[in-house]
């Protein structure tokens, strides 16, 4: 072999090599992201933070190293705008030093987007998606077996993040109640049942992209598919069936428009918009019966009694709200036993549009509106006009395309009634598409 032969071929192994490691880094980013609670209630608050500060790091140290390709011109303006706000925010903030920490995990969080949106190809991003899922519903099912088999009660945290009271404890607190042969709830590693529901609907959303594009072996997507399925009847989370629906019947309308074209697209909106005044128009008449035929309580399971107190707070201070702080901040006013239920503290509002509204006023409120349908308005162009790398827009269609636009959907339709699109996997995903659509926009 000659020499340059011998040096091209240790080139292309270098490189291999470099990619294969961010892929790793990539997945075991998403997996932290998205089962944060696995790592708390493993090695504690404080070990987590150490994992997320060296992540965080991490992810910068590619993006310098990396150099992906970047214009400004292309950056979304309305990302921008809010984390500015979030950030001036502090200067007018009734809690300055939990602002200040809550933006720093906010610019923490979208520095590892940031990365993910640059660093990674769509189908970069959907292998990494894809590894993460698998291992957290893998992960999830193991636990809840060894638990239900072997140990044959719940189990706590081994680090719990509030002081566990004496005597009969919150559900709330158990890390699984040991449920699995009894038809559910499973939480799963991340503890919570409305959460591993959530990555099991989006892992749907990956396995059946990579199933229909034939980026993985068609035994190895099928099996897991089923596994994602199992996994979102045994937690039961009726919030997230909702997601699952608003998700499918986005996803038919984005079949819909493909086949029709760029010219008969009108009869296609005009269904949407009609079914969308249907909707709204039978959740006002019947609104009363919604929470019996989704299995909740009549206050929601504790929900309309949160939104009341945020939406009091916030209309004490309207316009700029009461200062950022991501996470509620427990140890602190007004968040301090703001939301607690049955011995439980809760830290958001479980509904997104009021979470900005009570910490950004209704200003941020407007740019965070604009943020999520400035993404989705790309997100859907992207699903279903034709890939276009000549004057003729003749190439085929692929499932890849409809990542972008399923995700936020099922994104949005969550943040009605969780605040986890402003943090954590939820944030993460809403800057992921927001700066890889808006680069791919003409």
């Amino acid at each position: 072999m000659s020499r340059p032969s011998v040096l091209s071929a240790t080139v292309d192994a270098a490189r291999r090599s470099s990619g294969t490691g961010v892929s790793v880094f990539a997945s075991l980013l998403l997996f932290t992201l998205f089962a944060g609670d696995f790592w708390r209630n493993l090695i504690s608050w404080p070990g987590y933070f150490i994992l997320a500060g060296l992540l965080a790091a991490g992810s910068i140290v590619l993006l310098v190293r990396m150099r992906p390709a970047f214009s400004w011109r292309k950056a979304p303006k309305t990302l921008l705008l809010f984390l500015l706000l979030a950030i001036v925010s502090i200067a007018w903030s009734a809690y300055p030093g939990a602002s200040a920490l809550g933006v720093l995990a906010t610019l923490a969080t979208t520095a590892g987007a940031v990365f993910l949106a640059l660093c990674l190809g769509w189908a970069g991003l959907l292998t990494a998606l894809g590894n993460a899922f698998r291992w957290i519903l893998g992960l999830s099912l193991l636990f809840e077996f060894i638990v239900a088999v072997f140990v044959r009660h719940p189990v706590l945290p081994l680090t719990p993040a509030q002081p566990v009271p004496p005597g009969h404890l919150p559900q709330a607190f158990y890390w699984s109640r040991g449920l699995l042969f009894h038809g559910g709830q499973i939480q799963g590693i991340v503890g919570n049942s409305n959460l591993l529901a959530m990555i099991a609907l989006l892992a749907l959303i990956v396995f059946g992209i990579q199933l229909a594009d034939r980026t993985v072996r068609r035994g190895s997507a099928i099996a897991w598919l089923v596994v994602a399925v199992l996994t979102l009847a045994l937690t039961r989370s009726s919030t997230v069936i909702v997601a699952g629906l608003v998700t499918a019947v986005v996803l038919g309308f984005a079949l819909w428009t493909r086949r029709a074209g760029p010219e008969r697209r009108t009869p296609v909106y005009l269904t949407a918009g009609a079914l969308l005044v249907v909707v709204v128009v039978l959740g006002s008449v019947f609104a009363s019966r919604i929470p019996a035929l989704l299995g909740k309580s009549e206050d929601l399971t504790g929900r309309l009694d949160i939104w009341d107190k945020v939406i009091g707070l916030a209309q004490q201070r309207p316009a700029f709200g009461w200062g950022w702080v991501s996470y509620w901040a427990p140890w602190t006013a007004p968040f301090k036993n703001l939301a607690e239920r049955g011995g439980v503290v809760y830290l958001q509002a479980h509904n997104a549009w009021l979470d900005v509204w009570l910490q950004l006023g209704i200003l941020g409120l407007v740019v965070f509106i604009l943020l999520v349908l400035s993404t989705l308005w790309r997100s859907w162009f992207t699903a279903v006009d034709r890939p276009r790398a000549a004057v003729v827009d003749d190439i085929p269609y692929t499932a890849l395309t409809l990542l972008p636009l399923l995700v936020i959907a099922a994104l949005i339709a969550q943040s009605f009634a969780e605040s986890r699109i402003l943090i954590e996997a939820g944030w993460t995903l809403l800057v992921v598409l927001s700066v890889k659509t808006k680069r791919s926009a003409p």
